[in-house]
C-alpha cells in the first residue's frame, strides 16, 4: 500500500504547493482526474463516471463561478457527490423497472431491448496501473459504505479539511470525523496483509 499512498500523497503536495487557480477553467482541469477517480470508484462504470463529472463542472460553472475560488473546491465535491448518488438512484430504479417488464415486445412483435447492468468486471484503472496494491486498495475502498468511502476519498484522498468535507458531504463535521474513523478501521481490516 505504500505505493499507492506515495503516489496519493505526491498528488496532494502539488495540489498543496500551488497557488489558487487563476480561474474556473484551471481549477477544473486539475480537479478533473481525480474527480473521475472518484466517480469511478462509486459508480463502477467509466461512461457513468464521465457523466458524472461532466455535469458536476457543468452545474459548478453555471451556478456558482461568481464564488470564490477558495469556495471552488468543496462546492464541486458537494456537486459531484450529489450527481453520483442520483446516478446510482436511476440505476436502482432502472433495474426494478426492468425487472417488472422483463424484456418483452412492443406493439410491433419486435423484440425490446434487454436492459444489461453495468459490467462489474475489473476496472480500467486496475488494467491501467496493474499494480496489485492498488487494486487491493481500491477494491476494500469500493467496500465500504458510501457515507465513509465519501469521507475517505475527499478527506485522505483529496486532502479537504474536516469543514470542507462537511460541506461537501452536507453532513456534520462530526460525522466526517465518524465516517472517516470507521472507513481507516475498515480499511486497515481489509488490507492488513500490506502492512
Amino acid at each position: 500500500m505504500s505505493g499507492v499512498s506515495a503516489v496519493f500523497e505526491a498528488e496532494l503536495l502539488a495540489q498543496d504547493g500551488q497557488a489558487a487557480p487563476a480561474s474556473l477553467d484551471a481549477f477544473l482541469a486539475s480537479m478533473e482526474r481525480r474527480a473521475f477517480r472518484m466517480a469511478e470508484l462509486h459508480l463502477g462504470n467509466r461512461e457513468d463516471a464521465l457523466d458524472a463529472v461532466q455535469d458536476a463542472m457543468l452545474r459548478l460553472v453555471k451556478h456558482y463561478r461568481g464564488k470564490p475560488a477558495g469556495e471552488w473546491t468543496p462546492l464541486f465535491w458537494g456537486i459531484l457527490r450529489r450527481r453520483i448518488v442520483d446516478l446510482q438512484r436511476r440505476r436502482k430504479v432502472r433495474s426494478i423497472v426492468v425487472g417488472w417488464l422483463g424484456g418483452g415486445h412492443d406493439e410491433d412483435g419486435d423484440e425490446l431491448p434487454a436492459w444489461e447492468p453495468a459490467d462489474t468486471g475489473p476496472d480500467p484503472l486496475e488494467k491501467l496501473h496493474g499494480e496489485q496494491s492498488y487494486a487491493d486498495m481500491a477494491a476494500a475502498v469500493k467496500k465500504l459504505p458510501q457515507r465513509q468511502r465519501e469521507a475517505f476519498i475527499l478527506r485522505v484522498l483529496e486532502g479537504l479539511d474536516v469543514a470542507e468535507t462537511a460541506m461537501a458531504m452536507g453532513c456534520s463535521e462530526g460525522s466526517v470525523k465518524t465516517h472517516l474513523s470507521r472507513a481507516m478501521q475498515h480499511l486497515r481490516e481489509q488490507l492488513e496483509e500490506w502492512r
